[in-house]
């Protein structure tokens, strides 16, 4: 095999705020690069687009369909790829949005030794896990980062993919149980209204792939609709794609991860497509 797979266990350490104590397992990432020894010395590879993936599960849980499976494709199709099984579970915010900058962090520190593009490093989320990869888009270079991280541009994402996402807050939209586990049981309006992610996005948040299905019931189209508007009213290029058909939780669309195949498989050939340009690297 061309690749080594790493399983990485990160220092949370500055992340400070209290975890639940039955938090199902420690965070941790898991690495997919080039084995740059032996034979495939012989090959010029040249540098590659990395993406970080984010499972979701409804801040319950990380989805190994939409782990693996995917890495899998982006690997087929060139990328260095990292998937971060994130704390879950009644973990407030931000935990889990600091360990996923804690692995962007890791990753551009990699970059060199992994032969990765430092202007193409992305992150790809799936519904609970989209609506994880976009506060990632809005949040990487406010203050809530940079209370941590000090230099953000160390945590720097330049695109953002997103599958079936939560983004609003609204209850009458969003997947209100995606909602409550991040808020922990805590009842904050203002907490609330920050994690309506339509209303943070800024200048800075980095060109991003949206994609999803009007049948999906779980996390209604508006929530990818609503992102997208608020990209355009502050111009920040974006691809959208909405499928008619196809349930919440997709994946890859084939057999894989699926029951059948779907035409919004084909999303996973678009996004690379995308991410591969040049057009949609970060400002």
């Amino acid at each position: 095999m061309i690749y080594e797979v790493k399983e990485i266990e990160l220092d949370y350490s500055k992340i400070d705020v209290n975890k639940p104590q039955n938090a199902p397992y420690k965070p941790y990432l898991k690495v997919f690069v080039p084995n740059l020894e032996g034979d495939i010395k012989k090959y010029n590879v040249g540098t590659r687009p990395t993406v970080l993936i984010l499972p979701g599960g409804g801040y319950h849980f990380t989805s190994e369909r939409e782990a693996e499976p995917i890495a899998m494709r982006f690997l087929s199709c060139g990328f260095n790829v990292c998937i971060l099984h994130y704390t879950v579970f009644e973990t407030p915010f931000p935990v889990a949005m600091l360990e996923a900058l804690t692995a962007l962090k890791h990753i551009r520190e990699n970059l060199t030794a992994w032969q990765g593009d430092p202007s193409k490093v992305y992150v790809c989320g799936f519904s609970a896990g989209g609506h994880l990869a976009a506060s990632v888009g809005v949040f990487w270079d406010k203050e809530i980062s940079k209370a941590y991280f000090g230099d953000v541009e160390a945590v720097r994402p330049n695109g953002l993919i997103l599958s079936y996402p939560v983004i609003t807050s609204d209850p009458a939209l969003t997947h209100e149980y995606s909602i409550k586990m991040l808020m922990a049981g805590r009842e904050d309006a203002s907490l609330r209204e920050m994690l309506s992610l339509e209303k943070q996005v800024t200048e800075s948040t980095p060109p991003t792939f949206i994609w999803t299905t009007f049948e999906d019931v779980s996390v209604p189209c508006e929530n990818s609709m609503l992102f997208a508007t608020a990209l355009k009213k502050h111009g920040i290029p974006f691809e959208f794609h909405l499928f008619e058909k196809g349930p919440h939780g997709g994946a890859t669309g084939d057999k894989v991860s699926c029951i059948s195949n779907h035409r919004f498989g084909a999303w996973l050939d678009l996004a690379c497509d995308w991410a591969s340009d040049t057009r949609s690297q970060g400002k």
